[in-house]
């Protein structure tokens, strides 16, 4: 503050003197000294005042009481952060597609949850109502409620996750789509086909669900290494509705990851998935052609591979850009099997509440490529392929009393192309070829799907 009173001293004096003439006398000179000094005592006393000014000020704002500052939700405010996908397709199917199913494999869930769309036509899918928000500098919440066509609402996925926690780790608890696999973390507006692979559908009911608590490290190396485990229940299929103490459903994995160059990256990982379902059921048919329920109780193992390979030049996906993904399974099962009649007339080799040993091991994969050729289009081909192995049952149950376990590889190839109007609108037409009924039993699907985004929507994972 002193050097700004003198140097603003030194610019009045400077002013007067330029405005006199050169000839000025002594007295002249000697009253301009005067006051040049009483300018530059009255500079400073006016600044000394503020200077006591700014003194006493900031003394009052540190004595005052801190308020608490109201917690930041998102980057914009707003609580929560709402999103609304909204899907539907029109469809065509050689053979009806009410009676879809996979020969050789448990269905895996209730009918209009799986396969093709239930009618041929316009169809409305499954819409997802999403809030999310941060909760405070520590956890962030996340909601997804599924809104099906029959006008009910499910709570898809409902969570808390950490923030910040340090060292790498990540804790996620309520329910969440497991960390398993490639695809099952993804939505299904998120999917580069309409529906979901046969080995998803065969093996997860298109995706596992997972309630209870999930656990990942982040390694602090220059290759992305990423460990997890979960822990809880699964009402959902492969598992059932087991009431019992602790955790009915526990699953690992590991992902691998890294770049080639700047156009190539890539990532791998394995998985493993342990439930043990206590009453899972399905409704069927036996030998003759009568209704029953098929119950399972017993272990369920599957384990897992995938791997994925994003190509883009220089990085930028914008213009063009190529994405290969396959996956892996194989699930082993072992336990008992029960068959219950459902008419007087006797079902599952005519004879009532046959219960049995039940053994199965079987797999299955499936490969795409995706290929962006120009901005908003793209074109892609998937090969699903199954193998139902070899089912163990008796010496009370035989093959001929469950047809649907009859050995069977289902296989399907499908081909699409989209078109993005923006990152929130796609249009799709689909075609496949499916061989999951069983021998001589073909289909030929057709789609026509919409997908449109509104309000926020984060990024998708890699």
């Amino acid at each position: 503050m002193k050097s700004i009173s003198i140097s603003i001293s030194v610019l009045a004096a400077c002013g007067v003197l330029a405005a006199l003439p050169a000839s000025a006398s002594e007295t002249e000179l000697k009253a301009l000294r005067e006051e040049v000094a009483q300018m530059k005592k009255l500079y400073e006393q006016r600044i000394d005042a503020l200077e006591k000014k700014l003194s006493s000020a900031e003394q009052s704002v540190a004595a005052a009481p801190i308020a608490a500052a109201p917690a930041s939700h998102t980057a914009t405010g707003f609580n929560p952060e709402v999103s609304l996908i909204l899907q539907g397709a029109m469809t065509a199917t050689q053979r009806a597609p009410a009676t879809w199913t996979m020969r050789g494999f448990v269905p895996p869930g209730a009918p209009d949850e799986i396969g093709p769309p239930r009618r041929r036509g316009f169809t409305l899918q499954e819409s997802e109502l999403v809030f999310s928000a941060n909760v405070d500098p520590n956890f962030r919440g996340y909601m997804n409620l599924a809104l099906a066509p029959d006008n009910t609402v499910a709570v898809e996925e409902a969570y808390f996750q950490t923030l910040g926690l340090g060292g790498g780790v990540t804790l996620k608890g309520g329910r969440f789509l497991s960390g398993i696999g490639y695809q099952n973390e993804q939505h299904p507006h998120s999917w580069d086909f309409a529906d979901a692979p046969l080995a998803y559908t065969a093996f997860f009911g298109n995706r596992l669900t997972a309630e209870g608590l999930q656990a990942k490290w982040l390694a602090p190396t220059e290759t992305y290494l990423e460990l997890g485990l979960e822990a809880g229940r699964d009402d959902g299929f492969p598992g059932g509705n087991k009431n019992k103490g602790g955790s009915a459903l526990g699953a690992a994995f590991a992902r691998l990851g890294g770049d080639v160059g700047e156009s190539n990256s890539w990532r791998a990982g394995l998985s493993y998935v342990a439930t043990a379902p206590g009453a899972r059921a399905y409704d069927g048919v036996d030998g003759t052609g009568l209704a029953t329920t098929v119950t399972f109780a017993g272990k369920s193992r599957t384990a897992g591979a995938n791997f994925v390979w994003k190509w883009a030049p220089n990085g930028n996906p914008k213009e063009r850009n190529f994405k290969f993904q396959a996956e892996y399974f194989q699930r082993s099962e072992d336990g008992r099997l029960s068959c219950a009649e459902r008419d007087t007339s006797g079902a599952c080799g005519a004879a009532a509440g046959l219960t049995d040993s039940y053994r199965s091991h079987q797999s299955g994969y499936y490969a795409q490529g995706v290929w962006q050729f120009m901005p908003r289009w793209r074109v892609g081909y998937r090969h699903d392929r199954l193998d139902s192995g070899t089912t163990n049952l008796g010496p009370t149950l035989v093959a001929a009393d469950l047809p649907q376990l009859a050995a069977w590889k289902p296989r399907r190839d499908t081909v699409m192309l989209d078109w993005s109007s923006s990152e929130f609108a796609r249009l799709r037409f689909q075609v496949a070829r499916d061989n999951s009924r069983g021998a001589g039993l073909a289909d030929t699907q057709l789609w026509l799907q919409y997908i449109m985004s509104i309000g926020a929507h984060g990024a998708h994972k890699f």
